[in-house]
This record gives structure tokens, sequence and C-alpha cells, in this order.
């Protein structure tokens, strides 16, 4: 029986619809708030309490826009969900205080850049999120592709 372990994060974006991602002190590439799921913990659940951790705020969390199973070599089976974390506003953007044993930065980034700030499969993840938000769809990836186009 399969047990891959399983991440949930949240797409955030500006009033310009530029999309949030967080610099890890752990990582040499941006990534989007998240982390895995605890025990007993929903995906979502998950998402909302790192969001919490990570940015210091709680705004609603709301449909899933992705899930992409999505194995590593050094962690083996991974199945990551990726939620619809709406537009922060310029007050929910002031309350963000970085958790600091883990974020050097935050910024916000237009969708054409993704690709240049972060791993491959995480950028073809976002980008099929961002088209999912878009179209009110949830989209199933592997390895952030289509199984049925490969893109």
């Amino acid at each position: 029986m399969a047990r891959p372990r399983m991440a949930a994060g949240a797409l955030f974006f500006d009033e310009a619809d530029r999309v949030l991602l967080v610099e890890p002190s752990y990582k040499d590439y941006r990534d989007i708030p998240g982390g895995y799921v605890e025990e007993g913990e929903s995906p979502r659940q998950a998402c909302v309490r790192e969001v919490q951790e990570e940015l210091g705020i709680a705004p609603h969390i709301g449909r899933l826009l992705v899930v992409d199973w999505a194995p590593n070599p050094g962690e083996g089976d991974k199945v990551l969900y990726l939620f619809d974390g709406g537009r922060l506003s310029a007050d929910d953007r002031r309350q963000i205080a970085l958790q600091a044993d883990e974020l050097r930065g935050y910024d916000f980034h237009n969708a054409t850049q993704v690709a240049e700030l972060t791993i491959p499969r995480l950028a073809r993840r976002i980008a099929a999120a961002i088209q999912a938000r878009t179209a009110n769809q949830t989209v199933y990836l592997e390895h952030g592709e289509s199984p049925a186009t490969g893109t």
C-alpha cells in the first residue's frame, strides 16, 4: 500500500494579479507558503496552519486548484495540494509577519517571472493553478504536468 507524504500550500495574489512567493532560508529557490500535512490533519487544515505559521496571517483559504503527484528521489512519493488563497489586501500584506527561522522574505511576482525564480516542477504547478483559478476548475498533475497532455 502506498503511503505518500502530503503537503499543502496556498496561491496568493495582490491587486495586480501578481503571485506571492516566499524565500525559504533552507532552499535555493522561491516557494509558495505551505508545508507538510500532519497526522490527523486534512490538506486544507495543513494549508491554513502553515500560512498562519509562515506568514502570521489567517486569510480565507478557498477551493482546491491543483493536486500534483510529485515523488522525489530523496523523499519518496508525495502528493501536493495547492489551494486558492485569493487576493491579499493591502491590510493583509501589512500584517504579514514572516516566520524568521524559515523565511528570509517574500514578494509578489508576475506569473511570467515565476519560472525564473523557482524549480521547473513548481513553476508548472503554479501556472496550472493560475489557469485552474481562471477557469474555475481543479486540475490533476503528475510532476507538475497534465498526464493527458504532457503540459
